[in-house]
């Protein structure tokens, strides 16, 4: 039987484009500070619903990566993933067209060839297992770029 496993969250927004506010996820509690971008005539002073977008693509693929990694019994050392989120502007119409997922992957010294040919594979399929990604899949074009070594 299927789960349904719930992520509240609230907003609280005050203003237009020079607006601030605030958002709050109720499970871990964390709060985070939200404003419209500089280049959409806001103030910047504050995170914004693209880069909470980009961050979140980012954060579920590292995830993902991390437990297929651990399933696997990929040697990895460390992952860090940066992330760039393209939003098209078109008069009036913005389109979040894609997002470039630059995974930087490193497995042990004495990793093996084939850990490290997996890993390649593996980073380019974790994207496949991620929930958020599902989510946005066929509206925003993800693209994995990974680099994948030994220590």
């Amino acid at each position: 039987m299927a789960q349904t496993h719930e992520y509240p969250v609230s907003v609280n927004w005050q203003g237009g484009y020079l607006g601030s506010g605030k958002g709050r996820a109720a499970h871990s509690g964390h709060e985070f500070p939200l404003a419209v971008p500089p280049e959409f005539k806001g103030s910047g002073q504050g995170t914004n619903p693209e880069e909470l977008l980009t961050a979140a693509i980012a954060g579920c693929y590292s995830i993902t990566f991390g437990i297929i990694a651990e399933n696997r019994k990929l040697p990895v050392v460390k992952m860090e993933t940066s992330a760039v989120g393209e939003v098209e502007q078109n008069g009036a119409q913005f389109t979040y067209k894609a997002i470039v997922l630059r995974p930087k992957i490193t497995l042990a010294g004495d990793a093996s060839d084939d850990q490290l040919t997996m890993a390649e594979d593996m980073a380019h399929k974790a994207d496949a297992y991620c929930i958020v990604t599902n989510a946005v899949r066929g509206k925003v074009e993800i693209r994995v770029e990974p680099e994948v070594m030994r220590e």
